[in-house]
């Protein structure tokens, strides 16, 4: 499958559920949070990870986050996760002080980094500065505290796009499939979402109202006939 420009990114660790997306979906990516692990129930963290990372292999991306809030913590996650399941691995970490120390830390060491729990565009900045690979803004969320997340990702892209900066916007949480068309128009080089709201894209009414039309039509001049058997 072609490498799209947008990047469209996982956020579940079901197994089936990213199996069956990327036989379908430009999927570049797998995310995923404490959150999104207890949606699985109690799962046997390395092995489970290990697993995802073989569905998706090597060329699509792994972003898996530490729960650790202190710096040393951070560190120590971090570096069990690289050393156990392997060192193409984003690191997520949430932009607190400690983390941002930490952050800073483990890119001078070459460590794949997406920074998280994005709010403002202050966190966003100073996680770019420090080099963080990805920027996760959490669109729905912003919204919902009024922050205009639209502007926000706007203001980002035009300051990176200014200045060089490498750091990729990552839009996340969101609502629904348009505030996912939101996000990108506004800037965002990536998103991560739900596999669900992936199938909801596709699976409006009108859009098999339209497939059901195509194939009455068909059948109304040539008959109930495949174009592969003529």
């Amino acid at each position: 499958m072609l490498k799209s420009m947008i990047e469209f990114m996982l956020d579940t660790a079901n197994i089936d559920a990213i199996g069956r997306c990327i036989d379908v979906f430009p999927v570049s990516g797998v995310t995923g949070n404490p959150g999104i692990l207890k949606a699985e129930g109690k799962i046997d963290f390395f092995p489970h990870l290990k697993k995802i990372r073989e569905i998706i292999g090597v060329e699509r991306s792994l972003h898996i986050q530490v729960t650790a809030v202190d710096f040393q913590g951070i560190i120590e996650e971090a570096e069990t996760i690289l050393r156990r399941i392997d060192d193409r691995v984003f690191i997520k970490i949430p932009v607190t002080e400690d983390g941002l120390k930490a952050l800073g830390r483990l890119h001078e060491r070459g460590v794949r980094i997406t920074a998280t729990a994005i709010y403002t565009q202050a966190q966003a900045l100073m996680a770019a500065a420090c080099g963080a690979d990805y920027l996760a803004l959490y669109y729905n969320r912003m919204k919902n505290m009024d922050i205009d997340a639209d502007l926000s990702i706007k203001t980002l892209r035009a300051v990176f796009d200014r200045e060089g900066t490498a750091s990729k916007i990552l839009a996340a949480s969101f609502r629904g499939i348009g505030q996912v068309s939101a996000a990108i128009a506004a800037g965002a080089r990536g998103v991560t979402v739900s596999p669900s709201l992936l199938h909801d894209a596709l699976s409006l009414p009108v859009i098999q109202a339209a497939v059901n039309d195509f194939r009455r039509d068909w059948i109304s001049v040539q008959g109930d006939v495949s174009i592969a058997c003529l």
